[in-house]
């Protein structure tokens, strides 16, 4: 394997993994995002994400094979952007470098991000992107650091 990244644009057959990803159980507890029934899922990318063009997601693919996503979105006068990869992909740079490209495409700035603070990986990735801490935040009783790419 090369670990050629590349983005394209979000295809139909690409949601089925994503909820995969979604629900794989170290997603759930590194992210403390509570996994959507599929039903749900569905409607939020139809009828959310993909149908809303404030938002910009792109498919992230290694190899050609589709790999996870990348995301930014407009939340109360803040835009954000967030990622979820498959774990076979996890600790090899791919989203690193998934990031990266999409930062060339995404201008808006300030972007921020809001992971949980246990998630110490994707800080990490976050940080090498540019993104430097501004805050700490709380969804719930869990606490996330709010970083920020300012140029």
């Amino acid at each position: 394997m090369s670990d050629d990244v590349r983005l394209r644009e979000v295809e139909q057959a690409d949601l089925e993994l994503f909820f995969e990803h979604e629900h794989d159980p170290e997603t759930v507890r590194r992210s403390k995002f509570p996994a959507r029934e599929r039903e749900a899922f569905m409607t939020h990318w139809a009828t959310k994400i993909l149908s809303d063009p404030t938002v910009l997601v792109r498919t992230a693919t290694v190899d050609g094979q589709a790999a996870g996503h990348v995301i930014a979105w407009p939340e109360g006068g803040t835009r954000f952007v967030g990622y979820v990869f498959g774990r076979r992909y996890w600790g090899r740079g791919i989203a690193t470098k998934a990031l990266t490209l999409f930062l060339e495409i995404e201008k808006s700035r300030p972007l921020h991000a809001d992971p949980f603070t246990g998630n110490t990986g994707s800080v990490r990735l976050l940080e090498k992107c540019g993104f430097h801490r501004t805050a700490t935040l709380w969804h719930g009783e869990n606490e996330h650091i709010l970083l920020t790419l300012d140029r």
